[in-house]
């Protein structure tokens, strides 16, 4: 197939590039490069632009003629959405829906999102499957929300065919060390703490450690990037097969705690890590674990790569690779 995919210079984005390059379909890149690197990405055509250039959108559909697109060029740090709400809305819903039209207008009729968890907001019961409530508390997972609406409404009325995916908590990278995490400013908690391990940060902070679980930190539930990557391609083959609209959760449905993840980096790196107990951060649930049965019922997804040993070992692989050469 011929894709077109929409932030592929960022983090998932760019394994999602190459692992399409890997299977064989022909990749087409459209970043502005304002959080991803041109060096991410691996192969295939590379075209700089905007989402908010209408003109520039319309050459690229005009000039070229593609079966799908995988959307992967929003905004994710929840604080910034909330001191900057409409840098998001801007970004992650305006130049979507431009994305959209365009797509309409040219008669591409395949569409993949990168939602996420954030759009449950805090969670009513855990595992959060497809059905829980959706309200958002900060304007990044209500910007997300926003445009799993607008496609609802789009199949409706353009037959443009989607799929959400709702990430829980992408980490890890590629086998290779080709290609990870490298965000500016880094909020994922698995690089810091690696960071910390290789000694670019001084500790890691913990932000609460009197949350009710088992040792009194958060727990989150991590999903290794290939795994997401697998879950793009079977839902992708899924929707044009069937020609219907879905949803998605993806995670592991097991959950790990920030000191959990510590001491897993602290086992795989054999560096000691010095942590920083901090005051809790608003917004922040006690426990956040996917129940991704339907993707695994549905698309016949299996996270390959689900132990929490297996994803620090591939950051840290990254981290040595690429930032301690």
């Amino acid at each position: 197939m011929k894709i077109l995919v929409v932030g592929g210079a960022g983090y998932i984005g760019s394994h999602m590039v190459k692992w399409l390059l890997s299977c064989g379909h022909d990749v087409t890149t459209f970043d502005n490069l304002s959080k991803g690197y041109r060096d991410a990405v691996k192969g295939g055509e590379f075209i700089e632009g905007e989402l908010g250039n209408a003109k520039q959108l319309e050459r690229l559909f005009k000039a070229q003629s593609f079966d799908a697109v995988m959307h992967f060029a929003s905004f994710i740090e929840v604080g910034e959405s909330v001191r900057e709400p409409a840098k998001y809305y801007q970004n992650n819903v305006t130049n979507t829906q431009n994305l959209l039209d365009a797509m309409v207008d040219h008669g591409v009729n395949h569409f993949i999102f990168s939602s996420t968890a954030a759009i449950f907001g805090e969670p009513q019961y855990t595992p959060i499957d497809e059905p829980h409530p959706k309200s958002p508390i900060n304007p990044y997972g209500k910007s997300k929300l926003m445009v799993e609406q607008i496609l609802e409404d789009y199949d409706k009325a353009y037959g443009l065919k989607s799929v959400a995916l709702r990430y829980f908590n992408a980490a890890g990278a590629d086998a290779e060390g080709e290609l990870g995490e490298r965000h500016n400013p880094e909020t994922h908690l698995i690089p810091l703490v690696l960071q910390t391990a290789s000694g670019r940060r001084d500790s890691i902070s913990v932000f609460g450690n009197d949350y009710d679980t088992p040792d009194g930190t958060c727990v989150r539930d991590y999903i290794h990037v290939q795994d997401l990557c697998d879950a793009h391609m079977l839902a992708l083959q899924k929707m044009m097969k069937s020609g219907k609209s879905d949803q998605y959760n993806l995670g592991n449905g097991q959950g790990f705690s920030v000191q959990q993840v510590i001491e897993c980096v602290g086992e795989v790196t054999g560096c000691d890590i010095p942590v920083r107990i901090e005051a809790r951060r608003a917004g922040d649930p006690a426990v956040l674990v996917a129940d991704a049965t339907r993707a695994r019922h549905e698309l016949g997804w299996i996270s390959r790569l689900s132990s929490l040993e297996k994803i620090v070992e591939t950051a840290w692989h990254w981290e040595q690779s690429f930032f301690l050469q």
